[in-house]
């Protein structure tokens, strides 16, 4: 009798916060944060200003340690131990102003065992990036897009990016999101905080929603659109939505939005259910339910 196929094995997910809380002076940034970044995906962090996400970004990094919680890294803690297999950018781009842009990927190579010169100057080049201009000299999109290059050329594990979009036009964050999705090809796991969602519909798999220091959503991507509708009616027939898993209601008028939770099939009736896409899921979340008009 031939033997059983052995079980196939998924990796460790290469980020895990249980139970996370960090608190300053009193106010929880973190809030009790427990999700998983699978290995090789492209994570969106998303929230309002002050959600958490640069606390939990900088717990990732080994920056700051959690009040309660742990936070697993490449299946250890971060810290020393891990730093060379993680890229971590900053949401202020933190270059040595005084160097050139050269001297700033020559220091790159100086300080990084894994870095891969040849990509750091490839980058560089389709940017446009002026190779003997001084960093401080640099607009704050050009700036931003260079330490970008930093960190991917790196070429590490894991790259954790805060705000890494915010301050390019948008040719600059096109080209910067494949650069992103070539990282993620080549077997890196990408977790970025961003403001910009519709820019990474089609390129994030994962998404994890903040709000206030609490995790609202930890969801893969296709399947959280496959299992949410967008439902549009009149306020008469809200009574439709009765016993409904309804994460946002909005009213307008005589109708109302609402962005449901669906296990099944959609009922039939006189509502329009529609799927959603990224930014109307996103937003549900962060509104919440909020049943005011």
């Amino acid at each position: 009798m031939s033997p059983e196929p052995a079980a196939l094995s998924l990796p460790a997910p290469a980020l895990i916060a249980d139970a996370v809380t960090v608190a300053y002076g009193g106010r929880k940034a973190l809030d009790d944060c427990s999700f998983a970044v699978p290995a090789g995906s492209v994570t969106a962090l998303v929230g309002r200003n002050g959600a958490g996400k640069t606390t939990l970004l900088r717990a990732a990094a080994g920056l700051l340690r959690p009040d309660r919680g742990t936070v697993t890294v490449l299946s250890g803690p971060p810290g020393d131990g891990v730093l060379a297999r993680i890229g971590f950018l900053a949401q202020n781009s933190p270059l040595y102003s005084q160097l050139t842009v050269a001297q700033t990927l020559h220091l790159g190579a100086r300080l990084n065992p894994g870095w891969d010169g040849p990509y750091a100057r490839d980058l560089a080049e389709a940017a446009t990036l002026p190779l003997a201009a001084r960093v401080g000299t640099l607009a704050p999109g050009v700036r931003a897009r260079l330490a970008l290059i930093m960190a991917l050329g790196k070429r590490p594990d894991l790259l954790l990016l805060d705000e890494p979009l915010a301050a390019l036009d948008p040719v600059a964050r096109a080209e910067s999101v494949t650069a992103l999705m070539g990282a993620a090809a080549g077997g890196a796991t990408v977790v970025l905080s961003t403001h910009a969602v519709a820019d990474l519909a089609g390129v994030c798999d994962h998404v994890v929603v903040l709000d206030r220091g609490r995790v609202r959503a930890a969801v893969e991507v296709d399947a959280a659109l496959a299992g949410h509708r967008l439902v549009n009616g009149a306020a008469a027939d809200l009574a439709a939505l009765d016993g409904a898993d309804v994460i946002e209601l909005r009213r307008a008028g005589d109708g109302f939005t609402a962005l449901v939770r669906v296990r099944e099939s959609v009922p039939a009736g006189t509502l329009a259910w529609h799927t959603p896409n990224l930014e109307d899921l996103v937003l549900g979340y962060l509104r919440g339910r909020d049943t005011s008009a």
